[in-house]
């Protein structure tokens, strides 16, 4: 485990874009964030599928990550591309992203020493957003409402870049639900169940740091 004062100065390197890391079973440099912390901004873009109540819709989502801790998320979801449903035909969604273990674990030092089992148990987070939904015949945004989920990601390398295949769950509630406190019909709440195909990216976008450059 780390000290305070060790905790304290890798941030400080974190902040300045440079790596730390660690001596392996045989004295090589090991990266123990996975490449997590090379850079400073986490790009993701993936498309899936999303299991509903009235039917599958196609999900397309994007996500900018900030150290792989917290960043914002948005996916898009279309009935069509299974023949249609008798639920939402389309589906935009918005919100915020937080994913609280990674920087603990990691400044603390409890790796398991296994990149991909760190890197899923690192992925588990929430997320809070806002919905548009066009009913079947209606307008798109015409249903307005709020989300509440949860997923895990799985690598399929031993390293942050690369392909990731995401599980994700949420609940819906209509603007109407939330406002009164009750539920008045099936339309008012949702269930989804989303998989999805992703390519995970991380860059150098000197958020913190702007105009700085890693020590060479």
């Amino acid at each position: 485990m780390r000290s305070a004062s060790e905790r304290a100065g890798l941030l400080v390197l974190v902040a300045a874009g440079v790596v730390p890391r660690s001596a392996g079973a045989e004295g090589e440099l090991v990266d123990t964030s996975y490449g997590r912390v090379a850079g400073d901004v986490g790009l993701v873009a993936g498309v899936g599928a999303v299991v509903a109540e009235h039917g599958p819709r196609g999900r397309v989502e994007l996500h900018l990550r900030y150290l792989d801790t917290v960043g914002l998320v948005a996916s898009y979801e279309d009935a069509e591309v299974f023949g249609g449903s008798v639920g939402p035909e389309r589906v935009l969604a918005g919100g915020v992203e937080l994913r609280p273990l990674f920087l603990y674990r990691w400044l603390q030092g409890h790796e398991t020493g296994r990149p991909r089992l760190d890197l899923a148990i690192d992925s588990i987070g929430i997320d809070l957003g806002a919905v548009a939904e066009q009913p079947s015949g209606a307008g798109f945004a015409s249903r307005a409402g709020f989300e509440l989920g949860a997923g895990v990601e799985l690598p399929l390398l031993q390293s942050a870049n690369g392909p990731w295949v995401g599980l994700y769950g949420a609940v819906r509630w209509s603007e109407g639900a939330m406002g009164a406190g009750v539920l008045d019909g099936p339309n008012d709440r949702e269930v989804i169940l989303a998989i999805t195909l992703a390519w995970h990216q991380v860059v150098s976008g000197h958020v913190v740091d702007f105009g700085d450059r890693a020590p060479r």
